[in-house]
Parts: structure tokens; C-alpha cells; sequence
């Protein structure tokens, strides 16, 4: 039952008397899995918040820097997981990358138990959240070999849409269980005391209140324990020519999958290292952050080059995708889209904390923002909302892009994503000068919600468009390489916001990603809806 030597989507016969059944089983086990990877990946954009409120002696840009080395980990691992399947097979990568969730999960709950816990451990389990970021490259390439091109708009969108739920399922959930001892009789720690005022979806929670910070990470147990079961008994390996003409034993394949997310590991240490100021372990050289990008990324791919055997020759073959422009082209567009919808995840929360948890006021001629604000909203009380739309809304973009096209959709989305980001800005600028800045908050808000749509409904749309532009060997590598590639937004977001924040400048922050979106409207209107481009509105 495991391993399936017969697959064939694209016919008919087959799709309706046995495929259907068996894709939708791999589906509905590879979505919570995904929803964990997720959650654990973006848990500091939540747990930086009740550091602050706890009164950890971090600093906003030290605790930034925890989402952003989540953020850079998870990007570059999914540089190797986009090849995964193809070469050890989808049942075991996702039981194995699933699996490996419990190690950041357990380590962040105990890290978290005392604030005088080094801040290496903390850069450390941040490192290991990356997992969860990796994970996403390997399930959608695994669910696009089981769906046939007709239905792929749709099956990638709920994979994704249902999976990018993680974000919006952390925010609510962890909170929730920070307020009560759920974990204790097993060890699992005692309350501190809160020092600033806190929240969950329910309402606010006063200063002076019990929290148990601990339990964001071991909440995560609950749901990956029995999932591991689930996805070693009830998902498939494909074991064709198109998908993995070779199958590797399980330990085989186990140890295939370790040694290359341990380059992915080594290459993002490295660029961390080089990137970070002295005081949070880094280099102090400060180089900058889009040279370490790039760095990172071409490193990691050379040296995944440099296995031996049979591995260095299924990944030659799959590196052919470099060679195809279109490769690079929708690379760029869903940085806009999935890039920005989780860069804005892991950042979103933390920025509300500053920009509004604060009055700013001029004090000798110097504005400053150390007072907090009695009128603040609570960070972990309308957080959740944001990704929660994106990810809501994201099958409505996959199925508007098989109906309308994938390039017209996300032309639309491009558009909506440039008034939103200067509208932002200009709500930011007006709260980080103001002594009230909650006045400031609901049209912020809202913007942030149409810019969480825009960037939730073109996810769907630009996945259609690979679906359609790539042959189907290809294509379950590029979704990989794209949402690799993307998923460095939950890296770069998050330092952006850090350094124009420090620098009491975050409107500048929102206005380069506005001229960003318009760069990428203008690409997605060349390459896809001119009526001479090489595809028209695929």
C-alpha cells in the first residue's frame, strides 16, 4: 500500500477508479502536516512578544533577529526539500521532516522556562524552528505529482492555503495555552509574571497576570505525535519515472534527507554568522543582508551539487530547472506574493507591539518611544487575523486562477499590493510620531488585512501558472525552488522592519516594498500577459 508503482493522474479512467481516492488520503494527512511545519517555523513571531511582555533582556531588534534567523533557515532549507521527493520518496520525507518538529517544539518549551536561558539557545531553537519552513518546499512538490493539471490550481491551493493556516493556528493557540498550566504536571515548568499587559483572540490580560511562555513550544506535541503515525501508515511513495524512478530504503532515505538539510543548516549558520552584530554572536562585520542572501542561496546549491553517487545525479537532472528562464521569472513573482504574506506573518506582531505599545513623544528635542501606552491593542489579540485571511483566502486564488488565469489574477493582486504597502506607510509614519498612536491603529489594520488578501490570492494564482508554464517533471521542483527562494521574505521582512524601527523610520520599510510590487507587475505583464510573451495568461 505504500509505495505505488502506477501512477498515472492524466487518465481519466485511472483518476476516477483509483487515483482520486488515494491523492485525497495524501492530501488530508499532508495539510496538518504542513499546518505544524507552519506554526513551529513562525512561533517566534508570537513568543518575541510575550518575551517583551515578560520583561526578557532583549532588546526589539534582538528579539526581531530570533524571527529573522527562523525566517533565513526556513528559506534555505527548502533549497534541499524541493528535491526530496523525487529522490527518497513523499511518505518518507514527510513522516521524517514532520517528525523532526518535536525537536525545536521541545527545546523552545524548556528554553523558554527561565529568562536567564543564554540568548545563543534561544538563536539556536530558532535555527531549528527552520525546519518547519523547510517542510513546505517538500509537501507541495509531493502533492503536485499526485493531482493532474486540471485540478492542481485547486489541490496546491488547499495544501498550501490550509497549511499556511499554521501561522494563524499558532497565533490563536498560543496564546490560549500560555494562560494556564497545561503542561505542568509533566514537568513542563512554572508562571512568571507578566510585566506588561498581554492578550489572546478573547480579550486582553492585565499586567501583574500568571503566563506560561513554555507551553507555546510544547503545545506543538499534541498534534505531532499522532501525526507521525499518520503519515507513515496512511501516506504513499510514487515510484515512477516521473516521480521517483529509484526508491531508497527508509534508513536510506532518512540519511539522504539529514546530510542535505545539514547543508542547508551550515550555509545559513554561515550567513548568520557574517550578517549579525557581535552582541547577538555574530561577526560583528555587518555585511549586508541582501549579500547574505544571496550568498547563502548559491552556496547551498553548489554545495548539494557536491554529494556523491547516485544523489549529485538525480540532482543534476532536476537542476535543469535553472536553465529555464521562467524558473527565475516566477521566483520573483512569488516573492511577492507567498514572500510577502509570510514575511509580514513573522514581523506583524512584534511591529504592532512597537509601533502602538508605545507613545512616542518628543522629550528636548528628540522623540522617543520608552512609555508604554495604556490605549495600546493587544499584539496577540488581532495578529492571528491577518494570516488568517491570507491563508482563508488563498484556494479562492487557485480556483480564480484556473477560471480567469493565473497571470491575470496575480496581475490584479499586484495592483492591490502597491496602494495597500504606501497606505501602510503612511499610517506607520503617522503612529511612530504621535504621544497616541491607537488612534492610528484600525486603518492600519485594515490595511494590513487587504494586503494580507492580495498576498494570499496570489499564492494560488502564481502556483497555477508554474502548474501550466512547467513539464511535470519540472514542476514539482520549481514549486519547490520558488517557495525556497520566497521564503526568505520571513527573513528579510522581519530585519527590515528591525532596522527602520531602530532607526524611528518604518514607513520607509512599506514604501521599498511598494516599488518592489510595482517592479513585479510590470515583469508578470511581460512574460505572461502580452499577447506575443512566450505564455499568455497561463
Amino acid at each position: 500500500m505504500s509505495n505505488l508503482n502506477k501512477w498515472q493522474p492524466e487518465d481519466e479512467s485511472f483518476w476516477n477508479h483509483t487515483g482520486k481516492s488515494i491523492a485525497s488520503r495524501n492530501l488530508w494527512i499532508s495539510i496538518p502536516s504542513l499546518l505544524c511545519g507552519f506554526a513551529v517555523w513562525m512561533l517566534w513571531s508570537i513568543l518575541t512578544v510575550q518575551m517583551m511582555n515578560l520583561g526578557f533582556p532583549y532588546s526589539p531588534s534582538d528579539l526581531f533577529s530570533l524571527t529573522a534567523i527562523a525566517g533565513l533557515t526556513g528559506a534555505t532549507l527548502r533549497i534541499p526539500s524541493s528535491f526530496f521527493v523525487r529522490m527518497c520518496g513523499g511518505r518518507y520525507t514527510i513522516f521524517l521532516t514532520t517528525s523532526l518538529l518535536m525537536l525545536p517544539a521541545i527545546g523552545t518549551g524548556l528554553a523558554l522556562q527561565d529568562k536567564d536561558t543564554p540568548f545563543w539557545v534561544f538563536q539556536a531553537m530558532a535555527l531549528l524552528s527552520g525546519i518547519g519552513g523547510g517542510n513546505f518546499a517538500a509537501s507541495m512538490s509531493n502533492i503536485s505529482f499526485f493531482y493532474p493539471k486540471k485540478q492542481q490550481g485547486l489541490a496546491l491551493g488547499l495544501n498550501a492555503g490550509l497549511g499556511n493556516f499554521g501561522v494563524t493556528t499558532m497565533q490563536i493557540l498560543v496564546p490560549l495555552f500560555m494562560t494556564f498550566g497545561a503542561f505542568t504536571f509533566a514537568g513542563g515548568g512554572d508562571a512568571m509574571i507578566l510585566q506588561k499587559a498581554s492578550g489572546t483572540l478573547i480579550g486582553s490580560i492585565p499586567a501583574g497576570s500568571e503566563t506560561w511562555v513554555q507551553n507555546g513550544g510544547f503545545v506543538w506535541l499534541l498534534l505531532l505525535v499522532p501525526l507521525a503515525f499518520a503519515t507513515w501508515f496512511g501516506m504513499n511513495n510514487i515510484n515512477t519515472e516521473e516521480v521517483t524512478p529509484k526508491q531508497p530504503g527508509a534508513l536510506v532515505a532518512f540519511s539522504i534527507i539529514l546530510a542535505m538539510l545539514a547543508i542547508g543548516f551550515i550555509t545559513s549558520i554561515g550567513g548568520l554568522w557574517l550578517m549579525l552584530p557581535a552582541a547577538v554572536n555574530g561577526s560583528g562585520f555587518g555585511v549586508p543582508k541582501e549579500l547574505v542572501l544571496i550568498g547563502v542561496l548559491f552556496s547551498t546549491v553548489f554545495l548539494l551539487k557536491l554529494l556523491p553517487g547516485a544523489i549529485r545525479t538525480n540532482l543534476d537532472r532536476q537542476y535543469k530547472i535553472f536553465s529555464n528562464k521562467h524558473t527565475w521569472v516566477m521566483s520573483v513573482l512569488y516573492v511577492m506574493t507567498f514572500g510577502s504574506f509570510i514575511g509580514f506573518s513573522a514581523a506583524f506582531p512584534l511591529s504592532i507591539q512597537v509601533i502602538f505599545g508605545f507613545s512616542h513623544q518628543m522629550v528636548d528635542g528628540v522623540m522617543t518611544h520608552t512609555t508604554v501606552n495604556p490605549n495600546a491593542p493587544s499584539a496577540l489579540t488581532y495578529a492571528w487575523i491577518a494570516p488568517f485571511i491570507g491563508a482563508l483566502i488563498r484556494p479562492v486564488g487557485g480556483w480564480l486562477a484556473d477560471k480567469l488565469g493565473g497571470a491575470f489574477v496575480t496581475q490584479l493582486c499586484s495592483i492591490t499590493m502597491v496602494i495597500c504597502a504606501l497606505g501602510a506607510a503612511y499610517f506607520m509614519q503617522l503612529a511612530y510620531q504621535s504621544p497616541t498612536p491607537e488612534q492610528y491603529f484600525m486603518p492600519f489594520f485594515l490595511i494590513f488585512l487587504g494586503l494580507f488578501a492580495a498576498s494570499g490570492i496570489g499564492n494560488g494564482s502564481t502556483f497555477r501558472t508554474i502548474a501550466v508554464v512547467f513539464p511535470k517533471e519540472q514542476a514539482g521542483p520549481v514549486l519547490g525552488w520558488t517557495s525556497a527562494v520566497a521564503a526568505y521574505g520571513a527573513f528579510y521582512i522581519p530585519q527590515v522592519f528591525g532596522e527602520q524601527i531602530k532607526a524611528a523610520t518604518p514607513e520607509y520599510a512599506m514604501i521599498g516594498f511598494a516599488v518592489f510590487y510595482a517592479l513585479c507587475l510590470v515583469i508578470n505583464w511581460f512574460f505572461y500577459l502580452r499577447k506575443n510573451g512566450d505564455f499568455y495568461n497561463p
